[in-house]
């Protein structure tokens, strides 16, 4: 009974961090539509997810935090654009990230972008220093206003 116990607890903790991923598009245009009929703004993640040290340390500490992630709900249309070195991606998402690298001017990873719901780019923080989830969030607030 323990062991079923367990098992299902592991499998609902999986869930629930696939229902947080799942939040995350890889569209900009169709996230910058869904922003504007939700009145939200657009973060967009620059990362190399299964590489760069700095980008697992910032999702881990602050993109899968659930203080984040109540924020995000309301607030925020979630964009993350990938450049993984292990990570099978269609060649149609490469030459999307590729190019929204371009247009952001993209120098290191992680690079977060916030756009407001027009697309005009808000704030653009590049690298992570231990950023707290809430100490992120509170940043975030601030462009609202």
């Amino acid at each position: 009974m323990k062991k079923l116990i367990v098992t299902l607890l592991a499998g609902f903790t999986v869930l629930l961090a696939q229902a947080a991923e799942s939040d995350w598009m890889t569209d900009l245009p169709k996230a910058l539509t869904k922003a504007k009929a939700e009145n939200k703004q657009v973060l967009l993640d620059f990362t190399g997810s299964d590489w760069c040290p700095p980008c697992k340390a910032l999702h881990k500490n602050v993109l899968s935090n659930q203080t984040f992630l109540d924020y995000a709900k309301s607030n925020l249309v979630l964009v993350v654009v990938d450049f993984p070195r292990s990570k099978e991606q269609s060649a149609e998402l490469k030459t999307a990230n590729r190019a929204l690298s371009k247009k952001y001017s993209i120098e290191g990873y992680p690079t977060v972008i916030v756009l407001d719901s027009t697309g005009k780019q808000l704030k653009k923080d590049v690298g992570y220093s231990g950023q707290s989830a809430s100490a992120f969030v509170t940043d975030l607030k601030k462009l609202k206003k």
